[in-house]
């Protein structure tokens, strides 16, 4: 990070504000979400409280580096890549304080009010909300003010994670009562003494583990919206990743080169999809590189001429990064609206050689690795009581057992990991929420419906308050920019 020395006063103070907002937004992720991860394993007296949240801390803190980065990228791209393109703007920088500050503001109410709702969701919500108010305000459809195709399927993953969560543990219950019929693993704690050995060792390991997944997928949406921030600050340093072996940058201008040749070679069929309305055609004051299907040829020969003779992207002056950027993710966008009018073994290839050219903008440093690890990590050791309460004694009319613990745990676990090699966001709090409601229903211990309603509220209002909070925060933060 030697850059800071040669950074003015404004811009320094503007970085330092806009990563302490970003860390502050992990840091309330941690403490939001965590109560949800060691809920079972405090509840249950399988750990002491200090013990089970510190453990989790650490297990947090290793999923970050572990988990890749395919999620934090899968949240980025929800955005249209007209606003990805213009995040060393001004602009730019109103739409991430937008996303942080509106997630942080329902994230810290409601776990104040005690309610699992979902940090996924609420940042998910406010993405949303901040591209379709700059859809608004650039007087755009608002269907260009998202990248949809990606929302599509990260609503997927949120809209069915809770439900296989709630069938996957309360069938694994009823196989446990089947197998493990002991009574004593079907009744709730009782006082202090902890549960049996086998059934210990079980809730803790998952329990561990739902931490570690948690912060392989949290973690990485904390990674994304960094990314974002230095992209838009220091272009010149992170707009690209100039570790980025030779090889691959090779492959980067010979993939530039065969999509320049295909789209010539489709020319017919992208006119004819563009008459048809499949395509939108850009307006008249649309950026310089345009990021359309037929702006495509001039990105992909904008590539080749830049990466002419660079073996490294070290090599490439700083003001020329940015631009390189602009370049790979306008021809990447028009690569993607390809799918649904070339034959599928052509897309295939076409999504391999999307794969080889994003290379170089997917990446993030080892430090912000480290810096959203530690926010998420101490943000577990705080403020886990008042979800623990809730998952606890509320769901369901009676306390929760030691195999309901550990059914609703290894079912987290798994979806999330699942989810995490899939580079897919999901939410901690509905999997595990929903787990332990599918147990309570599997195993006829009866559901409080007045704290199930009130989950379900938090739920259901998540997304349209953290759109409305988003857009209302992007008006404000564009008209002082």
């Amino acid at each position: 990070m030697d850059f800071l020395g040669g950074l003015d006063g404004h811009t320094l103070s503007l970085l330092l504000a806009s990563l302490g907002i970003a860390l502050s937004f992990e840091f309330v992720n941690g403490f939001h979400d965590t109560a949800n991860a060691v809920a079972t394993v405090i509840y249950t007296k399988a750990l002491r409280a200090r013990t089970a949240v510190a453990l989790s801390g650490v297990c947090n803190f290793l999923g970050v580096h572990l988990g890749g980065i395919a999620v934090a990228y899968s949240i980025v791209h929800l955005l249209p890549v007209d606003l990805l393109v213009s995040v060393d703007t001004d602009l730019g920088l109103a739409m991430v304080f937008a996303l942080l500050v509106s997630a942080i503001l329902w994230n810290f109410g409601t776990w104040y009010l005690g309610l699992p709702a979902s940090s996924s969701h609420t940042l998910i919500g406010a993405i949303l909300g901040v591209g379709l108010a700059n859809a608004v305000r650039e007087g755009l459809p608002l269907g260009a003010g998202v990248n949809w195709h990606k929302a599509v399927e990260v609503g997927l993953s949120l809209l069915l994670s809770p439900v296989i969560g709630f069938v996957c543990a309360g069938g694994l219950l009823l196989l446990l009562r089947r197998f493990l019929a002991k009574p004593a693993l079907h009744s709730p704690p009782a006082g202090d003494a902890p549960p049996p050995a086998g059934m210990r060792a079980a809730l803790i390991v998952s329990g561990l583990g739902v931490s570690l997944a948690h912060g392989s997928n949290d973690g990485q949406k904390g990674v994304g919206l960094i990314m974002l921030i230095l992209i838009g600050i220091l272009p010149g340093a992170y707009a690209l990743d100039t570790a980025t072996p030779p090889a691959e940058v090779a492959a980067v201008r010979q993939v530039a080169a065969r999509l320049t040749d295909y789209f010539d070679a489709h020319r017919l069929e992208i006119d004819r999809a563009y008459a048809r309305g499949t395509f939108r055609e850009k307006p008249a004051d649309a950026p310089a590189v345009n990021c359309d299907v037929r702006g495509a040829v001039a990105a992909s020969e904008a590539i080749q001429v830049r990466l002419a003779g660079v073996e490294r992207l070290a090599d490439l002056p700083p003001a020329e990064r940015g631009n390189l950027r602009t370049d790979i993710l306008c021809l990447d966008d028009a690569a993607r609206l390809l799918e649904g009018i070339v034959p599928s073994g052509e897309w295939v290839q076409i999504e391999d050689w999307r794969r080889a050219l994003r290379r170089p903008t997917e990446y993030a440093p080892d430090w912000v690795l480290l810096a959203v690890s530690l926010a998420l990590g101490c943000g577990t050791m705080v403020g886990w009581k008042r979800i623990v309460v809730t998952i606890g004694e509320k769901i369901g009319k009676t306390r929760l057992s030691y195999a309901q613990g550990a059914a609703a745990q290894v079912v987290a676990m798994a979806t999330i990991g699942l989810a995490d090699g899939l580079g897919l966001p999901v939410s901690t709090t509905h999997v595990l929420s929903s787990g332990v409601a599918g147990t309570m229903a599997a195993g006829k211990s009866g559901l409080q419906m007045r704290t199930l309603r009130s989950i379900a509220m938090a739920w259901v209002f998540t997304l349209p308050a953290a759109m409305f909070l988003g857009a209302g925060l992007f008006f404000l933060f564009a008209l002082l920019a």
